[in-house]
């Protein structure tokens, strides 16, 4: 019987992987604050496909953010629910990598007060989780394939980690809420600036993926 089939031919796709692997720290951090993911350069953008995505993008949280992220991999997506929420996932990782080093780094500094220390640590623990959690989505969405039983039992894996990563990413930021200490501190303003970027790009991927889950595989 026929499965469902997820194609992963595409140099632009393989490139956005590759960076989430080689990119160093400076880089990842430049492209995450400024909410800004990737720039279409030198890229044919037909217009049936970018219509297709800012259509899809209609679905999630933070729309303009969705199709700002993705339209530079247009060629790569070309109207496939399967490679849209594919590459929606690489670039969150790709922004909770770079979020995971900036807040890692932040909490080896020797100027930050008790209760900032202690919330910047946790949120060490928080993005490193929610980093784990996209890379074995990602891995799970390279094997997407099979009838609807083996479809639907990967989807499901999919949705629980994404969903765990996104709660992880909220959390980061709870330990600052009612800290009088961090209020206005230029610490928990870099902190909720890097994990906001990557809780909406985390949001935008799972409601891509939930809309994939829904698509019909033949039986």
């Amino acid at each position: 019987m026929g499965g469902f089939k997820f194609k992963t031919r595409s140099s632009s796709l393989s490139l956005l992987l590759l960076l989430i692997s080689l990119t160093t720290p400076f880089l990842f951090m430049h492209v995450c604050i400024g909410a800004t993911i990737v720039e279409a350069k030198e890229v044919t953008l037909t217009s049936k496909t970018t219509e297709f995505i800012k259509n899809s993008c209609g679905v999630t949280m933070y729309p303009k953010l969705c199709y700002k992220s993705l339209s530079a991999y247009a060629s790569s997506i070309n109207k496939s629910p399967a490679q849209l929420a594919n590459v929606a996932l690489s670039v969150s990782l790709m922004c909770a990598r770079s979020t995971s080093t900036f807040v890692s780094q932040l909490s080896k500094r020797g100027d930050l007060k008790p209760r900032e220390a202690a919330a910047v640590r946790d949120c060490v623990e928080n993005i490193g989780d929610s980093v784990s959690e996209l890379q074995e989505s990602l891995e799970e969405m390279r094997h997407l394939r099979g009838g609807r039983f083996e479809f639907n039992h990967k989807m499901t894996n999919i949705q629980t980690w994404v969903s765990a990563a996104l709660t992880n990413e909220d959390t980061c930021m709870d330990g600052f809420e009612g800290d009088d200490e961090a209020n206005g501190s230029s610490v928990k303003n870099m902190v909720r600036s890097n994990i906001k970027n990557v809780a909406q790009l985390t949001s935008n991927a799972l409601a891509l993926i939930n809309c994939l889950s829904n698509v019909p595989k033949a039986p």
